[in-house]
C-alpha cells in the first residue's frame, strides 16, 4: 500500500508554454525540473492532444485486445525482429520479478518499410507495422494509430523543449537528437488481479525504469500504476486524470544527465476490479545518436558513464526483460 506521507508527482498545467506570458512559461519549466530532480514522474493537463484522439485509441484498444487469441497472434511479434506486432500474456520480465509480466500488449512505430537504411541496418524496433486486420475497420484503425503517434511525438518534443530549458539549455538542445527517431505506441491491457491477495508478487507489470528518454502515458480510470518514493521508501499511486498524460524520463536520459534527473522506478498492480488499459509513446530519439554526459551535468563526480549508442542501450535492455521471461516460462 501506498505510504500516504509519499509526495505524489505533480500536476502541471502545459497551457502556459504555449503562452505569451514568460513568467507563466519559466514556471512549467521550473515545475518540470523539481519533479525531474525528484522521481522524474510528473503528469501534464491542458496539452494539444485532442480528446477525441485519445478516446479513439482507447476504443481501439479495447476493441483489439477483444480479439480471440488466434486473431491477435496474426499480428504476433515474434514473426519479425524488430519489436512491431502483439505481445502475448508473460512475455517480459523485469530486474524485480517473480513472474513474467500479466500484460499483453501491441507495439506501433514509424512505418519504416524495408527500403529504410534504418531497417536494412537492422536498427532495433524500426521496421514495417502490424496493423491488425481482424478489427472492425482495419484502414480506420491504421490511420488512427498513425495520427495518435504523429501528434503525441509533437508534445514529446515540446516536453524534451522544456527539458532543455531546465537543465539550462536552449529550448531547441534535443531538436537533432529527434530527428529519424526511435519511438513506439504500445497499447496495453492488464487484466484484474485478486484484490483481496496482499502480495504473491504478481505484477500487471513489474517495477522497472523504462528504457529511452521520454515516456507518455494514457491512463483509463482502473488505476494501478505506482512510483517508488525514495524518501518513504514507499510505493504511491498515481491517481488517474482524465485526458491528462503521466510523463517520466527513462534510462537514457538518466545517463545523459549524469543522475541529476531520475528515471522513476515504477510498476502496475491491476486490483480495480476490472481490466486495465493504458497506452504509452515512447521516445527513444535516434537510434544512431551516441548519449554522452552533458558538460552542465558532470560536477565534481566526473561522468559515471561511458557514452552508449541508442541502439545499442535499447537493444540491450529488450534482450535482458524478453530473455529474462522466456527462462521464466521455461
Amino acid at each position: 500500500m501506498a505510504n500516504p506521507k509519499a509526495k505524489a508527482p505533480p500536476i502541471i498545467d502545459f497551457a502556459p508554454f504555449y503562452g505569451n506570458d514568460p513568467t507563466a512559461r519559466q514556471n512549467v519549466v521550473d515545475q518540470v525540473r523539481a519533479a525531474c530532480l525528484d522521481k522524474g514522474f510528473f503528469q501534464i493537463i491542458n496539452h494539444p492532444v485532442p480528446s477525441s484522439l485519445q478516446d479513439a485509441m482507447f476504443t481501439l484498444a479495447q476493441e483489439f485486445f477483444a480479439l480471440p487469441m488466434e486473431e491477435k497472434l496474426k499480428d504476433d511479434k515474434d514473426q519479425n525482429d524488430h519489436h512491431r506486432g502483439y505481445e502475448a500474456f508473460r512475455s517480459q520480465a523485469f530486474e524485480t520479478s517473480r513472474y513474467p509480466d500479466l500484460k499483453e500488449a501491441i507495439d506501433f512505430g514509424p512505418d519504416y518499410q524495408s527500403d529504410h537504411p534504418y531497417v536494412k541496418t537492422k536498427r532495433v524496433a524500426c521496421g514495417p507495422n502490424l496493423y491488425p486486420q481482424s478489427v472492425g475497420n482495419p484502414e480506420e484503425f491504421q490511420k488512427t494509430v498513425d495520427t495518435y503517434l504523429e501528434t503525441t511525438l509533437r508534445l514529446a518534443d515540446d516536453v524534451l523543449k522544456v527539458l532543455a530549458l531546465s537543465l539550462g539549455l536552449h529550448a531547441e538542445y534535443f531538436a537533432e537528437f529527434s530527428k529519424n527517431r526511435l519511438a513506439t505506441v504500445k497499447m496495453l491491457h492488464y487484466p484484474a488481479q485478486d484484490p483481496v491477495v496482499v502480495d504473491d508478487g504478481e505484477r500487471g507489470i513489474s517495477a522497472h525504469t523504462d528504457f529511452g528518454f521520454v515516456t507518455l502515458l494514457m491512463q483509463d480510470d482502473a488505476g494501478g500504476l505506482q512510483v517508488w518514493d525514495k524518501d518513504t521508501d514507499s510505493w504511491l499511486d498515481v491517481t488517474p486524470i482524465k485526458g491528462a498524460y503521466v510523463v517520466n524520463l527513462g534510462d537514457c536520459m538518466r545517463r545523459w544527465t549524469n543522475d541529476r534527473y531520475s528515471s522513476g522506478l515504477h510498476q502496475v498492480i491491476n486490483k480495480s476490479g476490472k481490466a486495465r488499459y493504458s497506452i504509452a509513446c515512447f521516445h527513444a530519439g535516434n537510434p544512431d545518436y551516441v548519449v554522452k554526459c552533458l558538460p552542465e551535468c558532470v560536477g565534481d563526480e566526473g561522468e559515471k558513464y561511458p557514452p552508449v549508442k541508442v541502439h545499442d542501450y535499447i537493444t540491450e535492455r529488450y534482450n535482458d526483460t524478453y530473455g529474462r521471461a522466456a527462462a521464466l516460462n521455461a
